[in-house]
This record gives C-alpha cells, sequence and structure tokens, in this order.
C-alpha cells in the first residue's frame, strides 16, 4: 500500500434554505469531512491508539492527548505544556479539533502536513522525549498486537514505520472535526441560530478587520489548496499589551527559517471552540476570552472596543463552539506479562509549539 500523504481531499456538506440572506461575507461553513484517499476505518483506530498511548514517551507517561486533550478543547488549559519529567516548553498547545484545516502546523508552521507535525513531540525533550524515532518505533515493536496491526495495514515486512506511524495518527486526528456551530447554521441559513448579540459582535467582527486574518472555514485564513500564510504579531507595538504580556519575546517564525523578515509572525490560530481554548496566544499568558479580544484590537487594529462591543464579540465566539464526534476510549494492546518501559533516555532538543 501506498503510505504517503496525499493531496487533501475535502467533502463539503452544507444545506442552505433557499432565500434567507446572512450578513457575513468573508466566513464560510466548517466542511464536515477531511479525509484523504487510504484513510480506512482499520487505520483510523491505529492512530487513535497510537494517539492515547503514553508508551510513546521516554517515561510512558505522555501521550498526544496529554497535551491536546481530546475531552475538552484539544489542549491542556496550561499556558505551557508538561511533558516527560515536569518540564514544560515555550509555546501554548495548539487545539487538535479542526487541525486538517490548516496550510501548516506548530505556531511557527515548521511543519506543512499532520504527518510531519506528529514526528516532532516524540523526539522534543520537554514533551514527549524520545532519543530518536527508531527508539519510538522500537518501543511498538516490543508491542505484539501493534505489530499485527500494522501488518494488517500497511502490509507484512516492514510494515512498522515511523512514516506509517505517523500516517494513522494523522488519519485519526483528521475526523477530529466540529461541525455544526450556531454560526454553521446561520451560514447555511438558520436566521434564528445566532442570537442578536452573536450577529452584531459577527458583523463587528468582519467591519473592524478581524476578517483580515481570521477569514475561511476554521476563520484562520484558511481555504482548500491555500498556502501557509502567515501574521505580524503583535503588530502595533506600542500598545501596552506587548509588555504586559511579554508578547515580543518570542521571535515566531524566523527561529524555525532563519529569515529576519520572519520575526514575530506567526501561524494565524483557529478560531473554532476558542471558548475552550484557554489561556490565549503562542505563550498562554491571557487566561480571558475578554481580555483576549481587547488585546488583539490593540495589538493588531489599534483600536480600542467599549464593553459593549467586548460583550458581543465573546457572544459571537460563543457561536463558533461546534458540535463534537463521539469518542470511546481505544483498547491498547499490551505485551504479556512485561513492561515496554525501562530506564529514562536521553532527549533531543526542544520540537514544541
Amino acid at each position: 500500500m501506498n503510505c504517503k500523504p496525499k493531496s487533501l481531499a475535502l467533502v463539503i456538506v452544507v444545506t442552505l434554505l433557499s432565500n434567507v440572506q446572512v450578513n457575513a461575507q468573508d466566513l464560510t461553513v466548517l466542511p464536515v469531512v477531511a479525509s484523504k484517499h487510504g484513510d480506512t476505518k482499520e487505520k483510523v483506530e491505529l492512530g487513535k491508539k497510537l494517539y492515547f498511548d503514553p508508551r510513546l514517551s521516554a517515561t510512558g507517561t505522555v501521550s498526544c492527548n496529554s497535551c491536546h486533550n481530546l475531552m475538552e478543547g484539544g489542549d491542556d488549559g496550561r499556558a505551557t505544556s508538561m511533558g516527560v519529567d515536569g518540564l514544560t516548553g515555550p509555546r501554548n498547545a495548539p487545539t487538535v479539533w479542526n487541525s486538517a484545516f490548516q496550510a501548516s502546523q506548530f505556531w511557527d508552521g515548521r511543519s506543512a502536513t499532520l504527518e510531519e507535525q506528529a514526528k516532532g513531540p516524540m523526539v522534543a525533550d520537554v514533551e514527549m522525549g524520545m532519543l530518536g524515532h527508531d527508539q519510538v518505533i522500537s518501543r511498538i515493536k516490543d508491542i505484539p498486537g501493534y505489530i499485527s496491526e500494522f501488518e494488517a495495514e500497511f502490509g507484512k515486512g516492514d510494515g512498522v514505520t515511523i512514516e506509517n506511524a505517523v500516517d494513522a495518527i494523522a488519519a485519526f486526528e483528521r475526523t477530529l472535526i466540529t461541525p455544526n456551530s450556531g454560526l454553521d447554521r446561520y451560514l447555511a441559513g438558520d436566521k434564528f441560530a445566532m442570537s442578536d448579540g452573536q450577529v452584531r459582535g459577527m458583523d463587528l467582527f468582519e467591519s473592524s478587520g478581524c476578517t483580515e486574518c481570521h477569514f475561511g472555514p476554521a476563520m484562520n485564513g484558511w481555504r482548500p489548496g491555500s498556502d501557509a500564510e502567515f501574521t505580524e504579531f503583535p503588530r502595533f507595538v506600542e500598545s501596552p499589551f506587548v509588555q504586559q504580556f511579554d508578547l515580543a519575546a518570542d521571535l515566531g517564525r524566523s527561529s524555525a527559517t532563519g529569515d529576519d523578515a520572519d520575526e514575530h509572525h506567526f501561524k494565524t490560530p483557529t478560531l473554532r471552540n476558542i471558548t475552550l481554548t484557554a489561556p490565549y496566544f503562542h505563550n498562554g499568558r491571557v487566561s480571558s476570552l475578554a481580555e483576549a479580544i481587547q488585546l488583539m484590537a490593540s495589538t493588531q487594529l489599534d483600536v480600542e472596543f467599549t464593553s459593549e462591543e467586548v460583550a458581543d464579540l465573546t457572544a459571537f465566539m460563543e457561536a463558533l463552539e461546534g458540535e463534537f464526534p463521539n469518542l470511546s476510549l481505544p483498547r491498547l494492546p499490551s505485551r504479556s506479562g512485561e513492561s515496554v518501559i525501562h530506564a529514562s533516555v536521553k532527549a533531543r532538543p526542544s520540537d514544541q509549539g
């Protein structure tokens, strides 16, 4: 089986009610499917097991779900995540919900695909802490049940590879979609799907310039087939919020590219389910959504919203919470009578965020 990443094939299912007009111009209904050709039920289930398995970390304590908790907002509610041995990294964990609908991964966009992104945390010292991907695969091969599942999906012989492991994880992550929010229903024609305050907030969101960056179905500047784009943050460095929340300390994308022109540029994060992913921003320093709205107005638009406008924008953000799929926890395969976790290993440099 050819297991190389294929181009994203989106199936967009949208039902429009006739003769109903809405005001939104830059916002789009969230797609309900993001699967690729080859994302079989069995591959998705294998990817789910790997996603939830802490044995892919050096200490057997950290899984993908540790920092991207699917039982909540797809993040971990911390300013920065805690990995093996209690270590923490420099950046806030982005949500994994709807992560298929973006053209790059991590805050600095250093990974172009979900598959590539999944490799990073495994060998980051402040995250899962494995010495190398060969050690990850060795750990998987120590578990007979995994060998059987990899061979069933990818073929016998050399089926257990890091490429196949992240292919499966990405296939599972492409199922993590939250459609049918109040905004989606409103955009599809249900004029009662959002309150008056939420509609006012949406209109202000567009008229004030927020959709310069936060447009499209995931409200992160992504559209099917689009290239990754990065936004300068903070834009207005004289804003008092810059010093208050230490927003200029992180050089952003330039740390990944080495290009000075990329300094303080970051991937635009999705606003879908934003009410569930506090604290906010790349350093996780802002604890409330209302304050995050004021900060963005000041640092990106050079305006100040009134308390009534903040209330309307906050109400609009509540209309971005979608419907979460029902997920059952997987049963992980084990090696009978013997642990696969042994002594701690030395880890590679940080790859968080």
